[in-house]
């Protein structure tokens, strides 16, 4: 058996600013630090900093007076950071740059009067910041009945705004479906919509093109992850999300000649090598890492957090180079 890797794939510049925002607070402030939210949402990032003194909370009534708080990637409402000044809380915002794009359209929009629509999914916590960054009532569409279904005129003076865990490819069609209902309808250009969502999902339709069969490294409640296994199978290739190694059923395997293995956005690396080491000890022989669309993105961290002496989760990101495996994995495909 074959394993092929896709690139680009795991952690995303805001994830990794995000993770680095937490253990930079660590550092400056000590245990505890408190976190509004997961800081993204991947389970073992989501332990792993729990064991280094991260306390992660859905209500900020249960973080005490004063406390160096952080809000999660996935941006919060203004009655969230408002809750938090009364609490004198010292708030660090982790929010992915992309993300704080997203709540300044809106705003920009709800000032000039158009009543905002956000294609997305409801009550994830991006959308929930979203429609909690402005002050006027936003709508929430996640399907094309959801858009036939709105209640305003042809003529309503209307903006719309992505999650930006959906790609270019998953909204397209319900902003056309808007735009036909709503002629002066206003909008974000494509390239606005976030790049790693899209990449990842353009690198799992060529993994699928080449294997028997499909594994997401990713949790559950990770829209995007979700999102890459829902892609490959509409590439007419079995896939299945799985959380860590564990989770790889050997039955899966039979008759698999080639196994392609991609990770969410919120993945670490680490998780993918260990995929690949179980999928060695069941047959695999040979691992190759596909090419794919580079990803030189960065976003500076917060100010007030200096740059760490020790990069954040260096180990757990996906190898520069785009046709190369991380040391750890040459050594798998060499046995």
């Amino acid at each position: 058996m074959d394993v092929l890797l896709a690139q680009p794939r795991g952690f995303c510049a805001g994830v990794v600013r995000a993770v680095d925002v937490v253990q930079r607070a660590l550092q400056l402030h000590g245990a505890p630090v408190y976190v509004f939210h997961e800081i993204v949402h991947n389970a073992h990032v989501v332990a792993d900093l729990r064991t280094q003194g991260a306390v992660f909370v859905d209500d900020l009534d249960n973080v005490p007076p004063g406390a160096v708080t952080i809000f999660s990637a996935h941006g919060v409402a203004q009655a969230v950071v408002q809750h938090a000044q009364a609490r004198a809380l010292r708030v660090i915002d982790a929010t992915c740059p992309l993300v704080t794009k997203v709540h300044l359209q809106a705003r920009q929009h709800a000032r000039q009067g158009r009543r905002v629509i956000i294609i997305g999914h409801a009550g994830h916590d991006e959308v929930e910041g979203t429609r909690g960054s402005i002050d006027t009532e936003a709508l929430v569409v996640g399907d094309l009945q959801d858009v036939a279904s709105l209640a305003l005129p042809a003529d309503a003076a209307v903006a719309y705004v992505t999650q930006t865990t959906l790609s270019v490819d998953d909204t397209r069609h319900m902003i056309a479906a808007l735009e036909q209902r709503f002629a002066a309808i206003r909008g974000p250009q494509v390239g606005d919509i976030c790049y790693a969502t899209q990449n990842r999902q353009n690198a799992v339709r060529a993994l699928a093109r080449t294997v028997d069969l499909v594994l997401v490294v990713g949790s559950r409640n990770s829209s995007n992850a979700c999102r890459l296994q829902e892609v490959a199978r509409q590439c007419g290739v079995p896939a299945a999300l799985i959380g860590h190694a564990g989770e790889i059923d050997p039955a899966w395997l039979q008759g698999v000649q080639r196994v392609g293995v991609t990770a969410g956005a919120s993945t670490p690396e680490i998780l993918v090598e260990g995929v690949c080491e179980r999928l060695a000890t069941l047959g695999g022989r040979t691992l190759q890492t596909l090419p794919g669309e580079p990803e030189r993105v960065h976003f500076r961290l917060p100010a007030g957090l200096a740059p760490a002496s020790v990069p954040a989760f260096a180990a757990l990101l996906p190898p520069a180079a785009a046709t190369h495996p991380a040391p750890k994995l040459q050594a798998l495909a060499a046995q």
